[in-house]
């Protein structure tokens, strides 16, 4: 966190946390020596390939942010190691402004949101697009599993710091596949009721034609 704290609390950010009483807590945050990358534990790289999609924002030479959102299966979003992620990266709608922007400012910031665990991990990255045609191991490692469609580039992303958020205000939501574990001992059930009510039916029809 004391990493992630000294990227974000820029001036104006820690004029406002004393405007607002949180200024001495931020402090204490800073007061850790920092000056490397953080390094990726189990823990984040668990939660990260436990994830069907996250958001990316990268900024553009006009100084304006871009947010994108990449979805697959999960594990699309591959921990090659404690500080590289990285995704094969599909055609899309062929505007090319996340690729585009990281030409110009390799610095990219990713919002990993888990409804149903209730949980959220903010993090800093420098990032690289590379034709998938450049890289063939590194596209072979990311070929399973991917997002659908063909893939025009590898982004790599070397984690600079992160830092875990509450899971205040996080509704919980749950994907098909999640409902679809949780939910399958209820179909069972449903399915031997519904076998013992036709049983029951038949042998009421047995006793009134007797």
């Amino acid at each position: 966190m004391s990493r992630y704290a000294r990227l974000a609390y820029t001036q104006n950010v820690r004029q406002v946390q004393y405007e607002m009483g949180s200024g001495d807590a931020a402090a204490r945050r800073l007061a850790a020596p920092a000056d490397a990358a953080e390094r990726l534990t189990p823990v984040e790289a668990a939660f990260i390939h436990g994830l069907d999609g996250f958001l990316m924002a990268t900024v553009g030479e006009t100084g304006w942010p871009y947010i994108q959102f990449r979805g697959g299966p999960p594990g699309f979003l591959h921990v090659l190691d404690e500080q590289t992620l990285a995704f094969a990266d599909v055609r899309g709608n062929r505007q090319y402004i996340t690729t585009g922007n990281l030409r110009g400012d390799d610095r990219v910031a990713l919002f990993l949101l888990d409804h149903a665990r209730q949980a959220r991990l903010k993090l800093y990255g420098h990032a690289t697009a590379t034709p998938a045609p450049d890289d063939p191991p590194l596209a072979e490692r990311l070929a399973e599993p991917r997002t659908d469609g063909r893939v025009e580039r590898l982004i790599t992303v070397r984690v600079e710091a992160f830092d875990w958020n509450c899971a205040k205000h996080i509704t919980p939501r749950f994907s098909e596949g999640e409902l679809a574990g949780a939910l399958a001992p209820i179909r069972d059930r449903l399915t031997l009721l519904e076998q013992e009510n036709a049983r029951l039916r038949a042998e009421l029809e047995a006793l009134r034609g007797g």
